[in-house]
């Protein structure tokens, strides 16, 4: 796919922090379908920012400064606003470390220029033989890390879902509230919920995983305490946003009879059962249906809500609207 070929502006973004030994690779190998690259020193102790502008000659590449490390987030958000200024159409975010291959963002922004959606992400998952060489420890995170995002933004489809290498329509990421975005690590999952919010279209594209002689900042160990808390705190959001605020239906009631008996038959059963020990005298069958059958029926409700919710992904994209809602203000003005 050549430049001629793509007639929508596509723009880089590069955070870069600690890959002074890969970055000026990665944008050597950036192909001729991107019309700019934009990359954000986050307060890189080894001012990569500076050696990009000292040994890298294209003509696209611009660089961004972080007077303090805000994180990859931070370093994101700092680029797309840049290129949403300068007028770009889809922005592809990469990271400055050679784990993510420059080869594939035609592929990645394919579906973004045909129209099919408003968010593309890696899956490293893809295919079993590049999986193979991803640390085990690694994919175990990824995996424990990709349900809970499942879980809190609704994209039930998506099976990588903390992958960093991503391309988005700039109208949408324009209204997405880039203020309240979380800024470090959490950053990929937080866009996917306020995303599913406004109802956005996320897809996938296969990719490879790479994994050379860079350090990970990500410590998947050390975050999982406070990505599950993030992860519970959207999908209570998300949840009452979807079923309750903007609408109520019956996946809305099927939840709320759900938690209702399951939580009634539960404190029944754990009385009778405290009782039991108590007194010495088992628990009648009569006792023991009255809090099993409240805890089964509940069980029922919720699988059907949860089923529900796996079906409810966005299907129609919105950037169609967000263009159409630009070009009559345009032509109102």
């Amino acid at each position: 796919m050549s430049a001629a070929e793509v007639e929508k502006s596509v723009a880089v973004v590069i955070p870069s922090y600690r890959v002074s030994g890969q970055v000026l690779a990665v944008l050597a190998s950036i192909g001729a379908e991107v019309d700019r690259i934009y990359v954000v020193d986050d307060a890189c102790p080894q001012d990569s920012g500076k050696l990009v502008e000292r040994e890298c000659r294209d003509p696209r590449v611009q660089v961004l400064y972080h007077a303090t490390n805000g994180g990859v987030g931070a370093a994101t958000i700092t680029g797309y606003r840049a290129a949403i200024a300068d007028g770009a159409d889809v922005i592809v975010k990469m990271d400055g470390d050679g784990q993510m291959p420059a080869d594939r963002i035609p592929a990645l922004i394919a579906p973004l220029v045909r129209g099919e959606a408003d968010y593309v992400k890696g899956n490293r998952f893809h295919d079993l033989s590049s999986l193979g060489r991803m640390p085990r420890l690694r994919i175990f995170g990824n995996a424990a890390l990709s349900f809970l995002n499942k879980v809190s933004s609704g994209y039930w489809n998506l099976f990588d879902p903390t992958n960093g290498f991503t391309a988005i329509q700039a109208r949408v990421a324009a209204t997405l509230p880039l203020d309240a975005i979380e800024r470090r690590y959490f950053f990929e999952s937080d866009v996917l919920f306020h995303l599913n919010i406004v109802r956005a279209v996320v897809r996938e594209i296969p990719m490879e995983a790479r994994y050379g002689s860079e350090d990970s900042s990500l410590h998947i160990p050390s975050v999982m305490g406070e990505f599950a808390f993030k992860h519970l705190r959207n999908a209570c959001k998300r949840v009452f946003y979807n079923y309750f605020l903007r609408n109520f239906s019956v996946a809305s009631l099927e939840l709320v009879a759900g938690i209702t008996l399951t939580i009634f038959g539960t404190t029944i059963g754990a009385l009778q059962w405290a009782r039991s020990i108590e007194s010495g005298h088992p628990a009648t069958s009569g006792t023991v249906m009255l809090a099993a059958f409240p805890v089964v029926l509940g069980m029922q409700f919720l699988t059907s809500f949860f089923a529900y919710d796996t079906q409810d992904i966005p299907r129609n994209p919105i950037h169609p609207d967000l263009l159409a809602a630009d070009r009559y203000t345009t032509k109102k003005n």
